[in-house]
This record gives C-alpha cells, structure tokens and sequence, in this order.
C-alpha cells in the first residue's frame, strides 16, 4: 500500500478541532467549565508567589545585616510573609481539589454527550455511508477516538492551561526583578521551543498515522470475527494472520515511531533545563562579580535609578528557571495527548459532519377512518387502516388518501457510483394486493429495486409512486413504516426472543407477537426453547439455527401488519419442510397486501401474479407462470433447468 493511500496528508494540529471541542465544552457547562479554568488560573498563578516570598526573605536578611544585626532580626517581616504564603497555597490546595472533582464530572459528561450525539447522528446517516466504511473502523471512533478525546480534556488542556499560565507569570515576575537574568533564560527557552517543534511535529506526523491505523486494525479483526466459519472452512487461518501481520505491522511502526519522538522529547528539554541552570548560575555570579547595574520593572516602577545585583535577585532567579524550564518541559509533555486527541476529535467530527439522509417529505401516514361514503378522515387511535396526509401548500388544505399498496416504478436509472449504472429504464407496475416477483442472476438489480422503493438511495432518473404519490414527497419514516421488509441476511439484537419480534411494532402486545409468531410457523420451535418466548438472544441469535433466525425475522415483520411487503430471500435460509410450514403462513400474511418477492427458488414465486425476470440491470421478461412457461425464453430455461440463475 502507498504511503499516500495509508495516510492522508492533513495538519498534525487542527486549530478548528480544539476550537470545536472548547465551543462543545463551553456550550454543554457555560458555568462548570469557567469555574474550573479559574480554579486552574489560582493554582497556577500561586505557584509562582515562592520567588517572589522568597526575593523578599533574603532581601530582608541581606538588610538586616547590611544594619549590622543577626538575620534574626528580620524576623518581625519574615513570618508574617510566610503565614501569607501558608494562606495562599491553601487557597490553592482548595482550588486544585475543586478543579480536579469539576473536571471529572465535564469529562465524563463531556463524553456522555458526545457519545449520545454521534450515536444520533449515526442513526441519521444514510445506508450509503455504512456500505462505504468499514464497520470495525466506525466502532473505534467510540473506543480509540473517544479514549483519546478524554485524554486531551481531562488531562492534556488542564495541563497545558496550567503550564502557560505558570510560565506567564513567572516571567512576569523575573521581568519584574532583572531584565537581564530574563533574557539569559529566554535564550535557553527558544533553544527548548526550536527542539519542541522538530521532535514534537514528528510526534504529530506518526501520532495520526497511529490513531488511523488502529481504526484499520480494529475494522479487519472484526471482519475476521464475523467471518470464522468461512476462514476455517477455506483453511484460511494462516493467510488471515499473514493479512492481520501486515495491519499490526503497521501500527507497530507508527506507534514505535510515535512514542520514540514523544520520550525522546522529555529527557531532552530537561537536561537543555539543567545546562540553562548553569548558564543562569554563572551568568548570576559574573553579574554579581562585576556590579553590574540591574534592570527591571520593580526600579521603573518605584522610579528609583539602578541597583547592583545582588543574592536576594539571583538565588530567586534559579528556582524561577527551573520552575521555567520545568514546565516548559510538562507543556511539551501534552504534545502527544494534544496530537491524538486531535485526531480522535478530527475523525469524529469527520463523522459528525456527514451529510445525514436527506428527508424533504411532507407527506405522513395517519390512522384512517372511512365513512359510508367513501370519505377519509384521520383518527388518533388505531384503526387498522391507513391514508396518506398530505398537506397542499398552495391553498393550505389537506387531502388524504387510502394506503392501498399501489407501487409503480416508471423508466428508474440507478447507479451506486456514477458511471456505473446498475438499473436501465425499469419500469414495474404493482397493484393492491398483487404479488410481484424478481428472478434474476445475482447482481441482475433485483435488490436495488427494493432499495429504491425503501429509498435507502434515491433514483437518478425516472420516477416511484405509492399511490399515485412521488415517494420523495412521503417523509422516509412513514414511508419505511408501510413497507414491512424480511432480508435474506437476518439481524437479531440482544434481547428476548419476544423483544427481537416485537422490534416490527414497538406498541404491539405479547399476544400479538405469540399470534405472528403462530402465522408464521415459528411459534413451534420459540415454545420449545429453554425459557420460550423470553429466552434471550445474544450474537445475532448465535445460539439458534439459521432457519429459527429467519422465522423469528419473519413473524417481526408479520407484526408490523404492513399494507406492503418485501421478501428478500426471505426462504432462503429454510430447509425444504420447514419452509412448507413457512409458506403456509406467508400466504395468509400475503392476503390482501402488495408484495414483492426476491427469490432464487422458482418454487417460491411461480404463485405470483406478475414474474419479472432481470438481466444486469433491465428487465428482459415479465407475465405470470404459465405465460413465460409459454413463451419458452430465459425463466422457461431457468424453470426447466436449462441454465442456473448464478
């Protein structure tokens, strides 16, 4: 794999990914937030009050014997000052407490929100995206991505905060006492900068190439973990490790590389911080060798001409550069929260920015009542029946019309990547009531004509009516709530056997589930499991038969006592008996409903009122059973054996 193609050229640090992450954390505790950043203001402008108590100390010594007394002399103005410094770094004992208690709870509630705004978001997203990513890859966005954000807040920007604040005010203060002794440090402090900024940008570079590359690793062992049986079957164990190798190969790089420059950084800026004590030391005690005037703001602030260095300026100024030094060192330190969590925040709001399925109906489903006349009202209790409200803006009435599953397909072109058409002028015309089948090779389209009528993609060209309505007029959740669907890969969730088919109808009672279970031929086997209907399923139903998966995805959709139905393989899974039982039940499911029927067993569809069979993306023939039987072309082949459908 290229570099290009493993790692996307983007800044190490996004000041918009900080920015965003501050106005989230502003915006979800406009008072906690401010409150811990005071509390972190206190404790940090604290720390540096020593050097200045301590100036203060020694010059009163120094007075005191320059007097001719003992240094005990000074005690009167010595004690008073250390009480205050006592005092202070109480107050900053408290401040540091508070921080830390508030910083837990916007941390973790920091995350709690933003967990529960991607998962929305999530769930907004069209069904493209999930076809398009690796679902390994979008989990790490809730693990690594999410673990490196609460890094970054919880400890990185405290830290940070704190680090600049320290150094900002001991500079005040050394500028305050010696100009001169400030700049022999400033020298030292650009020498840290320049070796921050070369270590710490190839920190960045592997730090993002990391956080990519677990996602990669993450999304391949999941695939892996759905896929066993198959590797087992195909002896592909060995191959699949030699893959997985490449993948942690990888990170094994990145992270290496990552974490050499990151510990690199550290034990460097602290010996560059004990060369710059010496220099200090020395350049302290030359200046105090020669007398040298001394600058700084306290002489231009009392007006005052210039003093002579002296103890009292340089003993201060040696704790004040390690204390610098140190925590220029602790701010470099946070580079590599800063970075990951830069990309854990980068690839998030990656997500979050998706465009989210676009929805401009306006046209809902309502429960309907009919009159003697024909006429349709809307009621706000179940009924049994259904209409379409529709809203006219131009006259600001309201007209409602009778759900009755008249689906039509006219001219539709579709492609999933542009210039690669899959559908070519397909037009189907479904009545009420009237079942339609699709036969066709795999990849003939007979798929992608169900999830156009779902509209888990839009048409390019043409035009789908549901009862006479433009299905981009009808809002999708009311549109997907009319249209009960069973797919030949079935999902079960955790939960109940009585929870997974009641997820068609969230509202429907335990006997309306044991009822849609009994329709469908599935309330046999449910009885016989351990605790029946409440024996819960875990791993999409791994402790059942493919086929008790597919019966229990089947009484779900019976549940949902859709007008429309869309069976994808849905008998696929079944073996030959226990799909007469099945069938039995589907054909009073069926009654009276619209329904399309995918399927590969020709048995399952010769009942249909109308065949369409589909040929890469266009339907070369359509009629009932016995007219294509007749008509000896493509299904007569397939029905006789001719030729298979794969």
């Amino acid at each position: 794999m290229s570099k290009k193609t493993e790692m996307p050229k983007r800044p190490a640090v996004n000041p918009r990914v900080l920015g965003r992450v501050l106005k989230m954390l502003f915006g979800y505790y406009p008072v906690l937030v401010p409150v811990a950043i005071a509390c972190i203001l206190v404790s940090a402008v604290t720390a540096a009050l020593p050097a200045v108590f301590m100036q203060q100390v020694i010059a009163a010594i120094e007075a005191a014997q320059q007097a001719g007394l003992s240094w005990s002399a000074a005690a009167d103005e010595i004690v008073p000052k250390v009480i205050l410094l006592g005092v202070f770094y109480l107050i900053s004992l408290c401040a540091i407490i508070l921080q830390t208690q508030l910083m837990a709870v916007i941390t973790q509630g920091f995350l709690y929100k933003l967990r529960r705004t991607m998962f929305d978001k999530m769930q907004n997203l069209p069904i493209r995206y999930f076809d398009t990513h690796k679902h390994g890859d979008i989990m790490s966005h809730y693990t690594n991505d999410i673990d490196a954000l609460r890094e970054l807040v919880s400890q990185a920007m405290p830290a940070l905060l704190n680090s600049v604040v320290i150094l900002v005010s001991v500079l005040f203060v050394m500028l305050y006492y010696s100009l001169w002794m400030t700049l022999v440090l400033l020298v030292g402090v650009v020498a840290m900068v320049l070796v921050s900024k070369k270590i710490g940008g190839g920190s960045a570079k592997y730090f993002m190439r990391q956080q990519r590359t677990v996602g990669r690793a993450e999304g391949f062992v999941q695939e892996m973990m759905n896929g066993q049986k198959v590797i087992k079957v195909f002896n592909h164990e060995k191959a699949s490790a030699e893959d997985f190798e490449k993948i942690n190969h990888a990170l094994f790089e990145d992270s290496a590389r990552a974490h050499a420059y990151a510990n690199t950084l550290g034990p460097i800026i602290g010996n560059i911080g004990n060369i710059l004590y010496v220099l200090m030391a020395v350049a302290g005690g030359v200046f105090l060798l020669l007398k040298l005037p001394n600058l700084g703001l306290s002489m231009l602030a009392s007006g005052g001409g210039f003093a002579v260095f002296s103890i009292s300026i340089i003993v201060p100024f040696l704790g004040m550069a390690k204390q610098f030094t140190a925590n220029v060192n602790q701010a470099s330190q946070q580079i590599n929260a800063v970075v990951m969590g830069m990309a854990g925040g980068s690839r998030l709001f990656e997500m979050m920015d998706e465009a989210p399925e676009a929805d401009d109906g306006y046209v809902t489903l309502v429960n309907a009542v009919v009159d003697e006349n024909g006429n349709v009202t809307e009621s706000d209790t179940r009924t049994g029946k259904w209409a379409w409200r529709h809203p006219h803006a131009a006259d600001g009435t309201v007209t409602y019309t009778l759900l009755q599953g008249d689906v039509r397909l006219t001219e539709v072109d579709f492609a999933y990547e542009e210039g690669k058409p899959v559908l070519h002028d397909v037009s189907v015309y479904a009545e009420p009531g009237q079942k339609v089948a699709f036969v066709g090779a795999t990849g003939a389209g007979k798929t992608t004509i169900t999830n156009l009528i779902n509209r888990f993609y839009d048409i390019a060209d043409g035009k789908i009516r549901y009862d006479g309505i433009n299905i981009n007029k009808i809002r999708k959740s009311d549109l997907r709530r009319s249209l009960g669907i069973v797919l030949q890969d079935t999902n079960l969730f955790t939960g109940s056997v009585m929870d997974n088919i009641r997820y068609g109808r969230l509202d429907a009672t335990d006997e309306e589930c044991r009822e849609a279970a009994r329709l469908v031929g599935a309330d046999d086997f449910i009885s016989r499991l351990p605790q029946g209907y409440d024996t819960e399923l875990a791993g999409n139903g791994a402790n059942l038969s493919q086929g008790q998966r597919q019966m229990i995805a089947i009484a779900r959709a019976a549940v949902a006592d859709p007008p429309v139905m869309i069976l994808d393989e849905a008998t696929s899974s079944i073996d030959t008996r226990t799909e007469a039982i099945v069938q039995r039940g589907m054909d009073k499911l069926m009654e009276g409903r619209t329904v399309f029927v995918i399927a590969h067993r020709l048995s399952t569809v010769m009942n249909s009122d109308v065949i369409m069979v589909l040929d890469h993306g266009r339907i070369i023939e359509r009629g009932n059973h016995e007219r294509l039987i007749a008509e000896k072309g493509v299904y007569y082949q397939l029905y006789t054996g001719a030729f298979e459908l794969e």
